[in-house]
């Protein structure tokens, strides 16, 4: 029996955890967004209103549905207030596994035993957060994609402690919003795309650093001849290459495989504070 998740908790305020949010109001969810920071919940308001009012204007949705929408959605930095009687919990906070542990080890006192508690990171597997918790079996990988209101696909991962139950009812949830799941029935770094992507970042990199072609060229020949909508350096600055090199440090520090080092060019950036559009500047400029 499908299960309707009527109620949602989702855990940090930052571009993916407001956009989940907003996607899962828009479908009818009635949805808690906490941070710790009254400041963070402003700024993910502001920009929620940004993003639907592009919609509105291009006839994609409903001043109406908008509206709903955000009736729907709750902004609290209380933590006991957003899982008062929630159905489902996302966790998109900062990639950093003791902080993750805490919250995850809270947020397992709050909740009613048939909760699920899913991570939306995409580095840390979920094997590594279910046992701060009396509920291993009720703890996923919910993998979505940046940006959330755009990208149709999320990943559910199961790890070996994470039920059948669990995982069913978490790709029904994934439905229920409107998105499309896919099921990793084992957990593996990376997951499917991000490993499938990166290995077509690194040879981008590589190319690079070698000389063989510019970063315009590279990104021209993944949009002209595979039919990529954007080239891999046009995606690294806008996901942020301080969040590559975050991925890679992880990486590296996980498998000791120097390969998986921050390349180069990457470390340049980042040390030089050239992250890409949030910064105005990554492997292009930006006005």
């Amino acid at each position: 029996m499908k299960k309707i998740i009527n109620r949602l908790t989702v855990i940090g305020s930052g571009a993916m955890g407001s956009q989940i949010a907003m996607v899962s109001a828009l479908a009818g969810i009635d949805v808690y967004l906490r941070d710790i920071s009254e400041e963070s919940l402003r700024k993910a308001e502001e920009s929620l209103n940004g993003h639907m009012k592009k919609r509105i204007l291009k006839g994609k949705l409903s001043s109406q549905e908008v509206e709903e929408a955000f009736s729907r959605l709750h902004f609290v930095t209380s933590l006991e207030e957003a899982l008062n009687d929630t159905e489902f919990v996302i966790e998109a906070i900062v990639e950093n596994l003791e902080v993750k542990r805490q919250l995850f080890s809270e947020v397992d006192k709050l909740v009613s035993e048939d909760v699920i508690i899913a991570t939306n990171s995409s580095t840390i597997v979920s094997s590594k957060l279910a046992d701060a918790t009396k509920r291993p079996h009720k703890v996923c990988n919910l993998h979505f994609f940046n940006p959330v209101l755009v990208m149709e696909l999320v990943e559910v991962v199961k790890g070996l402690h994470t039920s059948n139950e669990t995982a069913a009812t978490a790709v029904e949830f994934v439905k229920q919003i409107n998105k499309t799941p896919i099921l990793l029935k084992k957990e593996i770094s990376g997951f499917v795309a991000n490993r499938i992507l990166g290995a077509l970042i690194d040879e981008a990199i590589y190319l690079l650093e070698n000389d063989v072609a510019t970063v315009e060229e590279i990104d021209l020949a993944c949009k002209k001849a595979l039919n990529h909508p954007i080239g891999p350096f046009a995606l690294l600055d806008l996901t942020g290459i301080d969040v590559n090199y975050y991925i890679r440090q992880i990486l590296y520090e996980e498998t000791g495989d120097e390969s998986k080092k921050p390349q180069r060019i990457i470390k340049e950036k980042y040390f030089n504070g050239e992250y890409g559009r949030k910064t105005g500047k990554g492997f292009y400029t930006y006005s």
